[in-house]
């Protein structure tokens, strides 16, 4: 349930922006070819942009020689020069920006498949700490901003580059004096321009960061609708997420507002240049200096020469977007992945189930203990029940059993291998598991509950579902075991999916099963039903039960009573009613 305390996003510190750059290189660097051959078309494009003013400065000269003494054929030659020139440029230009869309594909599509590879990677204590929202908001919207500014900013800059440097050569083989005049407004822009790179990076930075935090929040208030709408609270969440958004968007005004002073500043800086450059210029034509046709053509590039100077200064501010967006994906990717399994690992097979934990002491943060010293044994076959109230360790007992973490202190062991010395892999694969928090993906039924096990056959499936007491619910639906099932199990009710997930996992062929409040979502008599299917199922294999429902586990082998990271008792329900301490309170509190 969402609270009304304080839900600020986080501020960025600015980043490493050129590792962040070399680092998209690197992305660019498997299409280094397609890349280069873009590139000099480039420069043959702008080749032909630049040849363009001095067709019009020679076509001016021919046609200003004086009244009568026009020369047509060659105004007409030199402008039928300049209309080609800008036709092939325009045509060249046409095919970098397709090449340049599909490089950009490429590049952000093995990103994203970077990105998910490595998510699969991530211990579970990354999930714990992250949310859901910001993560897709980093696969999503940031690989999108980093995607989108390599299929346009990339050709923009090649193409302002080349176009500098051609006009400025053009220019000083026209006047080094009206080149003089130019070049005086130029370090008034680049300065500027470094200067406001420096302030806008850092805004960019929080801005990636507020959004993913907006999406983030927008993926919570989904996921616990239903919860708002029973407590009334929907006001609450709309102030809440109105304050977020508000965030959101004062972090995209910051950035954007500075940013987009960028742009019009360098314009009247280069615009200053212009002006001073038409009035040396006009004063070396009377001089006899220079004729009009080199006065044209100096002016038309003069305008190539500061545009692109200005459109770089609008570029910048997306660079830096992207920029900061790639930051946030790389930091994923930087992530440290679960510690690789030592060297020669056992693999484990054909595992008995016989399970220890010796002296086993864990923390999620460091120097805070959340188990104390846990002394556990499971004998292959025997069903182990662990009870307590709500945060006293129940749920990270099996965390430590899957190796989804490593203790602090202390061991366990799976048939006598200490399970740090195997695969955890094949740790896991001995396990099924049943959670309270049931997951199925868009799919069929039939795909849902033989997920587990590769090439089950129909016959197996429907055995498993007779088994979960779901088998006369799927044959009531229209298509059977081929119903689709929408994203996240909506269109069929809680007890549904955790019947299909505990078909799922009578299906997995395990020696070991946990069983995590896996009835909690079905009544009572479906409950019976399926507890005792799951005993004759799991006869003769391991079996970790955590339960609220004390009436469940009464027939378990051994129940283990945990309060505050504790054991605080052991043994059977006969054992521990009699003893009447902590679990018999429990039980009484159940059946007063």
């Amino acid at each position: 349930m969402p609270g009304r305390g304080d839900r600020g996003g986080k501020k960025e510190k600015p980043r490493d922006a050129k590792k962040s750059l070399r680092r998209i290189l690197s992305y660019l660097n498997e299409y280094r070819w397609p890349v280069i051959v873009l590139t000099l078309c480039a420069f043959i494009s702008n080749f032909g942009n630049l040849l363009g003013p001095n067709f019009a400065g020679k076509a001016i000269h021919a046609a200003g020689a004086g009244a009568g003494k026009v020369d047509f054929d060659v105004v007409f030659f030199y402008g039928k020069c300049m209309l080609a020139a800008y036709l092939a440029s325009g045509l060249l230009t046409f095919f970098i920006n397709i090449g340049m869309m599909r490089v950009s594909r490429n590049v952000i599509r093995r990103m994203r498949k970077d990105v998910f590879d490595k998510l699969m990677t991530l211990p579970v204590g990354f999930f714990d700490r992250n949310q859901a929202g910001d993560i897709i908001s980093r696969v999503s919207y940031d690989i999108d901003v980093v995607g989108t500014s390599l299929a346009t900013d990339v050709v923009q800059i090649i193409t302002s580059v080349v176009t500098v440097v051609g006009s400025f050569i053009m220019m000083c083989a026209i006047s080094l004096p009206l080149v003089v005049c130019m070049l005086v407004t130029i370090p008034m822009a680049i300065y500027y321009t470094r200067y406001m790179g420096r302030r806008t990076r850092p805004l960019y930075s929080k801005r990636s960061a507020a959004y993913g935090h907006m999406n983030g929040f927008v993926e919570e208030m989904f996921t616990g609708q239903k919860t708002i709408l029973a407590y009334a609270y929907e006001d609450g969440v709309c102030e809440d997420f109105s304050r977020i958004n508000h965030e959101a968007a004062d972090a995209y005004r910051d950035a954007d507002t500075l940013g987009m002073t960028m742009g019009p500043t360098v314009g009247f800086i280069n615009n200053l240049g212009l002006s001073l450059i038409g009035l040396v210029g006009a004063l070396f034509y009377l001089w006899g200096i220079v004729d009009l046709g080199q006065i044209s053509s100096f002016v038309l590039y003069s305008r190539k020469f500061s545009g692109p100077i200005n459109e770089i200064a609008n570029i910048i501010n997306e660079i830096y977007s992207a920029l900061a967006a790639a930051e946030r994906v790389f930091r994923l990717l930087d992530e440290p992945e679960e510690i690789q399994d030592i060297y020669q690992a056992k693999v484990l097979q054909e595992v008995e189930g016989d399970v220890e934990a010796k002296n086993v002491s864990f923390g999620y943060v460091p120097g805070k203990t959340i188990l104390h010293d846990l002394n556990l044994k499971a004998n292959p076959g025997q069903t182990i029940a662990i009870v307590g109230p709500t945060g006293a360790g129940k749920t990270t007992i099996i965390n430590l059993l899957m190796r989804f973490y490593d203790v602090d202190e202390g061991a366990i062991y799976v048939d006598g291998n200490e399970i740090r010395t195997v695969t955890r892999d094949s740790l896991r694969r001995t396990y099924a598991m049943v959670l309270q928090d049931t997951w199925v993906f868009r799919g069929t039924i039939y795909d849902n509950i033989a997920y587990g096990k590769e090439g089950a056959s129909m016959e197996e499936v429907i055995a498993a579902a007779k088994a979960a007491r779901i088998h006369g619910y799927v044959m009531r639906l229209p298509d059977g075991y081929r119903t689709v099932i929408s994203e996240d199990g909506g269109n069929i009710s809680k007890g549904q999916k955790q019947l299909l997930t505990i078909a799922r996992a009578m299906l997995y062929n395990t020696h070991m099963l946990i069983l995590d409040e896996a009835t909690s979502n079905v009544d009572t008599s479906t409950e019976r039903q399926v507890q005792q299917a799951m005993r004759q199922l799991m006869a003769g294999k391991t079996c970790f039960v955590i339960a609220h429902r004390l009436s469940t586990i009464q027939n378990a082998d051994r129940i283990l009573v945990v309060d505050h990271g504790d054991v605080v008792e052991q043994g059977t329900h006969e054992e521990l009613m009699v003893q009447k301490g902590f679990y018999y309170k429990l039980y009484a509190s159940q059946f007063e």
